[in-house]
């Protein structure tokens, strides 16, 4: 099948950094932020005031590991973004058969049309088959994007943490960043979420008070541990 290369290409223009280099960039927000993150380890790790006789590794060792995964992390995740930028190229008035093949141009608008396909397409009747078509064109149609919203979530949830969590403390505050965490990945069981977050911060308050010897802030509930 011969597509024809002239076909005008038009870029949506109703979006932050349209028509520039941070078209398609807006995750760079992500590794920007655990950079931040990093650097606010970093600096606590550094005034952090160690008894003389702790207990080796000590009570940096741990926070140095996440610190140094974070900084790694943030490199590889920014050599990615600015390497393969998300498309928000939208092409129109192109031929049906052109709409079918771009339909299964990338991982994403493959998976979501290849969920569409039905074994016996070719039996079904010319009105499925039409509305099949239809949901094709507008999988093509409607490429990636930044969600905005999804990012807001998982950045709000790492900026309430850092914030709260000398007052509150690690167990309410790590439940959370895990709640938000979840709300940014696509989660609709807000209850279901707030039991796991809960018992999986409580865990690992345990894990680190009574296994490592390590006391994480334990805020307004001090008083129960």
């Amino acid at each position: 099948m011969s597509i024809n290369t002239s076909t005008e290409k038009r870029t949506r223009t109703g979006h932050f950094g349209a028509g520039t280099w941070w078209q398609g960039r807006s995750g760079l927000l992500v590794p920007l932020i655990m950079a931040g993150f990093s650097t606010y380890l970093l600096i606590g790790i550094i005034t952090m005031d160690v008894a003389e006789d702790a207990d080796q590794p000590g009570p940096q060792f741990f926070p140095m590991i996440i610190m140094i995964v974070g900084y790694i992390l943030t490199v590889l995740l920014a050599i990615a973004y600015i390497r393969n930028p998300e498309p928000v190229d939208v092409y129109d008035g192109l031929p049906a058969e052109v709409e079918e093949e771009k339909a299964f141009s990338t991982p994403v608008t493959s998976a979501v049309s290849a969920s569409r396909l039905d074994p016996h397409e070719e039996d079904e009747p010319a009105q499925d088959r039409k509305a099949l078509a239809e949901a094709r064109a507008e999988d093509s149609a409607h490429r990636t994007h930044s969600d905005f919203v999804s990012l807001a979530w998982g950045a709000g949830g790492f900026a309430a943490f850092a914030l709260i969590l000398e007052f509150a403390g690690w167990i309410l505050a790590a439940a959370l960043l895990f709640w938000c965490v979840a709300r940014s990945m696509g989660s609709k069981r807000p209850l279901f979420d707030l039991t796991m977050a809960l018992t999986f911060s409580s865990l690992v308050y345990i894990a680190f008070a009574v296994l490592l010897g390590l006391n994480l802030p334990s805020g307004i509930l001090g008083g129960g541990f």
